[in-house]
């Protein structure tokens, strides 16, 4: 069983996830945590994580995927955070995704930059490169 943990897409994950039929079988729940706020109360997401780091950050989607992992029935979580645009500034620029994956094996993060492509490219690629990367887990784990 799978969940997501979702910011700058929205849900557009769980929403590809669930678009295949049965998929019921591998996947449990979706987070939007699209604010600060959110990420906190429904994730564990810790406010002194956000303030160091800032919401796009690796250990910011680190501890989204962690506590999603553990706020559910899932044994995989991917989790995502960036700026999908318009705008960015020069230390956090538009495209800039962190992703967070978590198993009870570990957790892992990553940072892609995906460019000032436009808020759709940003997105989709966002929700292309979480997939891959749920399928790479699960062939390994």
């Amino acid at each position: 069983m799978m969940v997501t943990a979702e910011s700058c897409t929205g849900g557009m994950i769980s929403a590809a996830i669930t678009d295949e039929p049965g998929s019921s079988a591998i996947f449990d729940r979706g987070f939007v945590t699209y604010s600060n706020a959110a990420k906190t109360a429904m994730l564990g997401v810790a406010p002194a994580t956000q303030t160091a780091h800032g919401a796009v950050s690796e250990e910011v989607a680190r501890e989204m995927a962690e506590g999603a992992l553990t706020r559910s029935e899932a044994q995989l979580a991917i989790a995502v955070t960036g700026i999908a645009g318009p705008g960015g500034s020069d230390h956090k620029p538009e495209g800039r995704v962190c992703f967070g994956l978590a198993t009870a094996a570990g957790t892992r993060s990553e940072t892609v930059e995906f460019g000032a492509l436009g808020r759709g490219f940003v997105r989709q690629a966002t929700v292309a490169h979480a997939l891959h990367m749920v399928l790479e887990a699960a062939r390994y784990n």
